[in-house]
């Protein structure tokens, strides 16, 4: 247990819990470049800075508002950690918001900004991060917000649902028609490629392969291919009371064969009833019994237990 992640309060319908690591293998002392941010409902915000948990209060914060992300800084492009921690800054300055279109001008505005103060206007220095967001907001359907390659997955009893479409080469080629959607899931759910076509901060490749753009590209229902058409990064998302929600960077499937290793997070995290016990085993899994061919990198996790109508009054009067 950790007192700066596990002592925020996101009241009695949401059980939510944060776990982030070097990597599995701690014997190989690799710097930390993801970062994650929770904000509860009383405004206390936990997230990384040099390597390090921290804790503090957001000024004039909603009541019963929440904000949960995930982010990979990339390393390859230098200033991967760096690139995280600023990317959290500006999301502790960004007003609690209770529309996509007002998330995402925040957002998008904040993304131009960082390009600047990162790089000026010299696109080849630019790190870049990925961004998995949900914005919760009291009475409302969770806001999502999704940049790169990390993912928000919904675990049921039955299955593992990935709920965001990887910014990589391969979503390019399906909106280009050249891979169809067997083609598509092998390469991004059935075998580790690390490659990415956007990133927070970075840019991107999709409107022009050919070099990269300063925008952000919205993959949309206009703009996916049918198959993928369901999950636009930007939407209200419907959270299940009989479901858990990961919120994850990449680190947790760079393996072999990641679908035969993310099939078995429902059955590991039936044996617990709370976040912090599911985000515990979660790490614990991937120490002591990982996939093979593991890829060791960072690992960062955010693990959201809704809480039905129901539980909360059995706990209220038991």
């Amino acid at each position: 247990m950790n007192p700066k992640l596990d002592r925020l309060q996101f009241g009695p319908y949401l059980d939510i819990a944060a776990r982030t690591s070097a990597g599995a293998n701690p014997a190989l002392h690799l710097e930390n470049q993801d970062n994650f941010l929770m904000i509860d409902g009383d405004g206390r915000a936990a997230f990384m800075r040099d390597q390090q948990p921290q804790q503090e209060k957001v000024a004039g914060w909603r009541g019963g508002h929440v904000r949960l992300a995930v982010l990979d800084g990339m390393g390859g492009h230098g200033h991967g950690r760096e690139a995280a921690e600023a990317v959290v800054a500006g999301l502790l300055t960004i007003p609690p918001c209770t529309d996509i279109a007002a998330l995402a001008a925040h957002l998008d505005a904040l993304h131009a900004r960082l390009q600047v103060e990162f790089a000026g206007g010299d696109a080849a220095k630019r790190p870049g991060t990925t961004l998995t967001l949900l914005e919760i907001a009291p009475g409302q359907a969770p806001l999502l917000y999704h940049v790169g390659d990390s993912r928000l997955y919904e675990v049921s009893a039955e299955r593992v649902l990935p709920m965001t479409v990887d910014h990589v080469p391969a979503t390019a080629f399906a909106m280009a028609g050249v891979l169809d959607q067997k083609e598509w899931w092998q390469q991004v759910h059935g075998e580790h490629r690390s490659q990415i076509a956007q990133a927070f901060i970075l840019g991107n490749a999709f409107a022009d392969p050919a070099r990269l753009s300063d925008e952000l590209f919205e993959l949309s229902t206009h703009t996916l291919p049918p198959f993928l058409r369901q999950l636009p990064d930007r939407r209200a998302i419907t959270l299940r009371p009989d479901a858990v929600y990961i919120l994850a960077t990449d680190g947790f499937w760079a393996c072999a064969q990641p679908h035969l290793w993310i099939s078995r997070w429902p059955a590991l995290l039936a044996r617990d009833n709370n976040a912090r016990a599911m985000a515990d085993r979660l790490f614990d899994e991937m120490t002591t019994r990982p996939p093979p061919a593991l890829h060791i990198d960072n690992l960062t996790a955010i693990v959201l237990r809704p809480i039905a109508d129901q539980d909360v009054a059995d706990d209220t009067y038991a």
